[in-house]
Order: structure tokens, then C-alpha cells, then sequence
């Protein structure tokens, strides 16, 4: 089973105009499975997972490229550094755009080496799990910022009821769990933390305690929506400071989580700095945080925090799958007056409630007027909650479905 991508059309653009296509994003979200849906026959494909393959990659790159010449879809280059400086020759004596297509997992040590070597040569497409609307058969999406119409006049937001969205936020968006309800899901979360430990974070952090590692990455799917304090998160994983942040920016670089910067400029200096954290797959940390259900986590005392990080998910990925720069950042000043999302787009800022709720209201949006200060232009503000349709909440607000971002 094989749905479209967003992403599609954004690698096909890459591939014209760079020698060097890579498609990066965390273990598990599709990636040799995107490119392999839309390779050409003539392309050879090789993966480094096959050790004899990577043997030759590494003892002898130059043979290897003669044995697999351009167009070449190569599988796992973080195995295989070597390869990138033979590429760059390659690329640099032919001249041809879509030559190469690679993949990486391990983002923070590739994009080090993909920077390094292949600058100026290089389209780095980043994949992340599936949206709502690729599940639903409908990858193609505009990006403006907000929605006017449903996706599709065949929706039936009737069909997204709570039950609904709570299966979704907990069963989460790596491609086996979402597309196949009979995967048993806690088999495959318990699976991929390990091979994540013993794969991932042991070649790029050296742990040597995975269950220190692995307390330490439930503490963080805990706080997800939540300002991110490392004192704090640090005490609760009992570990030293410097430690925290040097594995969040693992976590970071390697597409587990998000950090959401604060939107601030030099008029505004009662502002809070501090990024908020969004673990970016909710089955995931719905796993790690141990909710057994989709019932008892919709019951639960993170249902809200779960539900925005879900929101804020799709918004991302509307973006990135786009191949875009996600314009997205939060408000809070240190009056606590906060809203959760700010899109940033053609220098007008667009306002974003994200709220659990059937019973949207406008004091739900009472902090959007603080963003007068700031000078831009202020669009349409929005409220993402459970309603089944669009709703006015004033003369420039509205409530959006979730079932429609």
C-alpha cells in the first residue's frame, strides 16, 4: 500500500535543479519508500544497509561509484561518508542535474559532512511522518495561511469525531502504524526506541546507560508543549545540564523534536525567550509517556498538551513537505499573556489558538491584540479546535476544524 506524498513534487523541482538530491528526516517516516515510488528505471539503487556494499563504500569509494554510476539512489550515506568527496568530484566533472539521490537518518553528523563537501550542490529535502491529509488521499494542499475551503467536498468531517482524532494523535504517523490497524503498536514503539538507542544514539552521543537515555527521552515526551526549561528537565532525568542539551540537540537534529521559537523584535523586551518544546511524533511520546490507549490518553491530564502537539505537527509538515522553511513561531510575554502559534508570511502575522474544545469562544483569542505593537500586519486569527466546521469569532477570527489545517 502506497499513498502520495506531499513531498513529491518538491523532490521532483530538487532533482532538476541540483546534482545532488537528499532526502533526510528520523528513522522509519518513508523515505526509501518515497524515492522508490518515484524513481526512473534507469536509476540503480543501493543501500548500505547491505554490509558488503558498505565494505566497498568505505575500503574503496572511487570502485564503488564505478561499479553503481549516476543516476544513482543510494541508501544510508551517513554509513559511508567516504562516498561524499567521490561524489563531489563526480558531480563536479559531469555537470548533471539528479545524478545522485541519497538518504540519511542520522542528520547530525551527515548534514556536518553534506555541508562540508557538497555545498552549492546539494538539495536537502526534509520527510517527516504523514500528515492527516496524505492519510486521507490528499497530498496536494495550498500554503497560505488560513484555510478558506475543506480540502476536499467528499471530507466527511461527521467521520472525525473525538474517538477519531485521539486514534490518530495516538497511534502516531511512521507509515506502519498509521496505514496498518492490525501493527501491534506498542511492539513497534518498543522496537524502534531500541533500534533508535542502539543505532542512532550510541554512534552519536556515546551513551553508555540506555536506560538513563531512555528516562531521559520520557521526561521530554512529558513536557511536549511546554516551554523548555533544561534545569528542570535535567533534575527529572538525572543528569548534569550540559548533558540535557547536548542530547535535545540530538533529539533536535534528528527530527524528534521541535524547538519553537519565540517570535520577538527590538520593540518588545518584556518577552520570554525561551523556546517551547514539541515532541514531534505523538504516538511516539504517547509510547514513552505511557498511555495505553487512544481512550485514556483523551481522558488523560495531557490530552491538551497532546492535542496541540498534534496541531502543531500538521502545521509543520504543511510546510516542510513543501519544501519550505516552516514560518512558525509562538508569543509569550512575561505578563504570561501567550499564544501558541504565530505564522509569519509575506510580512503579515497570522494569530493560532490551538484548543481542545467543541465550544470555541472569542475570549479564547483575548491575547491576540498584543501583537499590535509589532508593526506588521495582522491577518485573520484562527482558533484549531473539535468543531465540525468553520465558525466567525468576531470580524477577523474564526474557529477551523482540525480535520481542515
Amino acid at each position: 500500500m502506497y499513498l502520495e506524498r506531499t513531498i513529491h513534487e518538491h523532490i521532483r523541482k530538487a532533482t532538476k535543479q541540483f546534482p545532488v538530491l537528499l532526502l533526510t528526516g528520523p528513522r522509519q517516516v518513508g523515505k526509501t519508500t518515497c524515492l522508490q515510488h518515484l524513481k526512473e528505471a534507469k536509476r540503480n539503487y543501493v543501500t548500505l544497509d547491505d554490509p558488503l556494499l558498505l565494505d566497498l563504500a568505505k575500503r574503496d569509494p572511487k570502485l564503488f561509484l564505478q561499479r553503481f554510476p549516476a543516476p544513482v539512489f543510494i541508501d544510508e550515506i551517513q554509513y559511508a561518508p567516504e562516498l561524499l568527496p567521490i561524489i563531489k568530484m563526480e558531480v563536479d566533472k559531469t555537470q548533471k542535474t539528479g545524478a545522485f539521490w541519497l538518504t540519511g537518518s542520522q542528520q547530525f553528523h551527515l548534514m556536518k559532512g553534506i555541508t562540508e563537501t557538497l555545498a552549492g550542490r546539494v538539495g536537502i529535502v526534509q520527510l517527516l511522518g504523514f500528515s492527516r491529509r496524505e492519510l486521507q488521499g490528499q497530498p496536494k494542499q495550498p500554503l497560505a495561511w488560513p484555510p478558506k475551503t475543506p480540502p476536499s467536498a467528499s471530507q466527511n468531517p461527521a467521520s472525525f469525531t473525538l474517538k477519531a482524532m485521539f486514534d490518530l494523535i495516538w497511534r502516531g504517523a511512521f507509515p506502519r502504524v498509521a496505514l496498518y490497524s492490525d501493527v501491534d503498536v506498542n511492539l513497534f514503539y518498543s522496537s524502534y526506541v531500541q533500534t533508535y538507542l542502539q543505532r542512532d544514539v550510541r554512534a552519536l552521543a556515546k551513551v553508555g546507560d540506555e536506560q538513563l537515555y531512555l528516562r531521559f527521552l520520557r521526561v521530554v515526551a512529558a513536557r511536549t508543549g511546554q516551554l523548555l526549561n533544561l534545569t528542570d528537565l535535567a533534575r527529572d532525568a538525572d543528569i548534569s545540564p550540559n548533558t540535557a542539551k547536548s542530547w535535545l540537540s540530538i533529539l533536535q537534529t534528528s527530527g524528534i523534536v521541535f524547538l519553537l521559537e519565540p517570535y520577538h523584535t527590538n520593540v518588545a523586551k518584556r518577552l520570554v525567550k525561551t523556546p517551547k518544546l514539541f515532541f514531534l511524533d505523538t504516538g511516539l511520546a504517547a509510547y514513552l509517556t505511557e498511555w495505553t490507549s487512544s481512550q485514556t490518553l483523551e481522558a488523560g491530564a495531557m490530552a491538551g498538551a497532546f492535542f496541540e502537539t498534534w496541531v502543531f505537527a500538521e502545521l509543520l509538515k504543511r510546510y516542510l513537505h513543501l519544501g519550505r522553511k516552516p514560518p512558525l513561531y509562538y508569543y509569550r510575554d512575561k505578563d504570561k499573556k501567550e499564544i501558541d502559534v504565530l505564522v509569519i508570511q509575506d510580512g503579515t502575522i497570522f494569530p493560532i489558538e490551538i484548543k481542545k474544545t467543541y465550544s470555541p469562544s472569542p475570549n479564547d483569542l483575548r491575547h491576540f491584540s498584543v501583537l499590535d505593537k509589532f508593526g506588521l500586519k495582522k491577518g485573520p486569527g484562527s482558533l484549531i479546535c473539535l468543531i465540525d466546521q468553520m465558525v466567525p469569532l468576531g470580524k477577523t477570527s474564526q474557529a477551523i476544524p482540525a480535520w481542515m489545517i
